[in-house]
């Protein structure tokens, strides 16, 4: 066996594609950081009780586990940064009014979520705590959008959820939590057969309600107009499909396609409000996905208001226009002062400048050079190659 094999869905990112990808870091988090987000650097492995805090049996399966040699406790590497990010809201900052958080680094999940997947995921997000209104999700959704079109890669498609008008109804319904997880399977799966045998057993108007729940998907107004007449008039129905009409609203001009699908419940264990997820011409899989999640402090301590959403920088890097890595400019390896002072000079102006060590047949390929310091009339000058 050779020893340097790196595991299944493992690999290393090599230039120009992590040339690439630190561009589209740097780019995104000083677009986060001119909103009024501050980056935080949350550790890759903490003890596993605290990385699964508020989440689902989905993140424990994808969570590696390891013994603390240490302590003797049980250590989770991270497969999400949200929760960590939740934690740092709770405990260690520990504000009363809006605290907005943003974030970027890798993830590993036990198992890759495709075939052309990698296990390794770079994520990239930002978060808003402490304020319950739509007006934060309004927020949090321009800035995924604003974000994607600032390297280059817009949203075409938009799609708005709202997980608290299935909870409502499920509540009103008297749904134990078997039959909402049966239910809310079949829903996911748009399998309508299955969602209305589930439901067979209901009293009206529940029945019917929650039916039509899967079959209400596609143009945003016309979801909206039909829920507002069909679903009963519960004051949480009422307010979702508010607020997701303040979502429309806000969205409509920034997006060449926006749909409401009212059983999007991927995420139903840990969303509380709007979901929404982004997609772009020719890419079949979301490109950002975000919502609000209120409860996912709650065993922190610390139930705060939450909306945020999450960037896939691997898959943004093979979608973005790519950029031309700089080209450098190659020196004699020569200890004269004049030439170390330009060289010095050319490096505080931001230019690469790397030593020629086989002399003037030099080898070096990387980085590429289309420019080199050669000795004329006495002096030292920068000529292109």
């Amino acid at each position: 066996m050779r020893n340097w094999l790196l595991p299944e869905y493992i690999e290393d990112i090599l230039p120009p594609e992590a040339e690439q990808l630190e561009f589209l870091r740097r780019r995104l988090l000083d677009h986060c950081h001119r909103h009024g987000y501050l980056l935080v650097q949350p550790p890759l492995v903490e003890h596993l009780e605290s990385l699964l805090t508020g989440t689902g049996s989905d993140l424990d399966l994808r969570t590696f586990k390891v013994v603390d040699q240490m302590s003797g406790r049980l250590l989770g590497i991270r497969a999400d940064i949200t929760q960590q990010v939740a934690r740092i809201d709770a405990h260690l900052l520990n504000r009363q009014g809006t605290t907005r958080l943003c974030y970027a680094g890798s993830v590993l999940h036990t198992r890759p979520a495709g075939l052309q997947q990698t296990r390794e995921v770079l994520q990239l997000g930002a978060e808003l705590y402490g304020h319950a209104s739509i007006a934060a999700d309004r927020e949090v959704l321009a800035l995924m959008l604003s974000s994607l079109q600032a390297i280059g890669v817009p949203c075409t498609h938009l799609d708005l959820g709202h997980v608290a008008v299935f909870r409502a109804l499920a509540r009103a319904a008297g749904l134990d939590a078997e039959a909402i997880a049966e239910i809310t399977a079949a829903m996911v799966a748009k399998d309508l057969p299955q969602v209305d045998a589930r439901l067979a057993t209901l009293a009206e108007p529940w029945r019917g309600a929650l039916s039509s729940l899967p079959r209400r998907f596609g143009d945003a107004a016309a979801v909206l107009r039909a829920a507002r007449s069909e679903l009963p008039a519960l004051p949480a129905v009422v307010q979702a499909l508010d607020e997701l009409q303040v979502l429309t609203d806000a969205a409509q001009t920034a997006v060449e396609d926006l749909q409401v699908d009212l059983a999007d419940l991927r995420g139903l264990h840990y969303h509380t409000g709007a979901v929404f997820a982004a997609y772009t011409r020719g890419e079949s899989s979301a490109i950002a996905k975000g919502g609000r999640y209120d409860d996912i402090g709650r065993a922190f301590g610390r139930a705060r208001p939450a909306t945020g959403f999450t960037l896939y920088l691997r898959q943004l890097a093979r979608l973005a226009p790519a950029q031309a890595l700089p080209r450098a400019i190659l020196a004699p390896d020569d200890a004269d002062p004049a030439l170390q002072s330009l060289i010095a000079g050319l490096r505080q102006r931001g230019e690469a400048v790397v030593l020629a060590l086989g002399g003037e047949e030099s080898t070096d390929e990387l980085p590429e050079h289309d420019r080199r310091i050669l000795h004329q009339g006495g002096t030292w000058k920068v000529e292109p190659v």
